[in-house]
């Protein structure tokens, strides 16, 4: 017994000047920083917490509010490169199918090139299986590749809204999601800047089951406030209504 517990206190202690060296060796060893994530703070590493969002690259404005059997999805026509209007005519929308739309905001090359990813994947199934892919199921296989992405050395920085209208089941469905691959199916949604400013007025004035005329005016009234209270000019709203006959474009912002 007298030799068993001398054999335990030495491996303890084996142990304890063992964690101690692995210790110091990582203080005093140079440290190489290939992750933006860690800084090195003296004798241990910090986490940095600040990672970038949409408000951050861009002053992009994305809504979307779901009606009785339609969703309405708008998005600013400004691309803009810091303080210059590079064109005031952009659409950052991509027709899936028939019946689902995609906006997104974010870095520019990211944009583009993710969005058109997923539309050339949605339209390659529907090619294969002669029927289009559910709204729920293109949220889901965005956010899958979203979150592989946000795994890999080269993110995607995109921020989406998916609206569309479910043939099948026969009513609408919208769907936010972001960067950091967060998906939710919820009744109205605002990405960028207009997420500060429109919040607020979709809580006090949204109901389910509205017409296209209410959701239109509550556009409008989120319209003329972001016009108010924004700093920039966004060159208007391009507003987009899927429903049942499709997808198709709305004037009068």
């Amino acid at each position: 017994m007298r030799f068993q517990g001398i054999l335990i206190s030495n491996l303890q202690l084996c142990h304890a000047t063992r964690l101690q060296a692995r210790q110091a060796k990582l203080a005093s060893s140079t440290f190489t920083n290939r992750n933006p994530l860690l800084t090195k703070n003296s004798s241990h590493l910090t986490i940095n917490l600040h990672t970038p969002t949409s408000t951050d690259l861009t002053m992009d404005v994305l809504l979307g509010i779901r009606g009785k059997d339609f969703v309405l999805i708008a998005t600013s026509k400004a691309f803009l490169h810091g303080i210059t209007v590079v064109k005031h005519t952009d659409d950052k929308t991509r027709a899936l199918n028939d019946h689902t739309l995609l906006a997104f905001s974010g870095e520019a090359g990211d944009t583009i090139q993710f969005a058109e990813f997923i539309q050339a994947n949605t339209q390659l199934y529907t090619m294969r299986h002669s029927s289009d892919l559910p709204v729920s199921s293109v949220a889901s296989f965005v956010r899958t590749e979203l979150a592989s992405s946000l795994r890999s050395r080269h993110p995607y920085t995109v921020n989406m809204l998916i609206g569309g209208y479910d043939v099948k089941k026969e009513q609408p469905e919208l769907y936010w999601l972001d960067y950091l691959a967060s998906s939710a199916e919820i009744p109205y949604a605002a990405h960028g800047y207009a997420q500060y400013y429109c919040l607020s007025i979709l809580d006090a004035h949204y109901k389910k089951g509205m017409g296209v005329d209410e959701v239109v005016g509550l556009m409008k009234d989120c319209y003329e406030e972001l016009k108010r209270r924004m700093p920039i000019d966004f060159k208007g709203l391009l507003v987009k209504v899927v429903d049942k006959d499709g997808i198709r474009e709305l004037e009068g912002f």
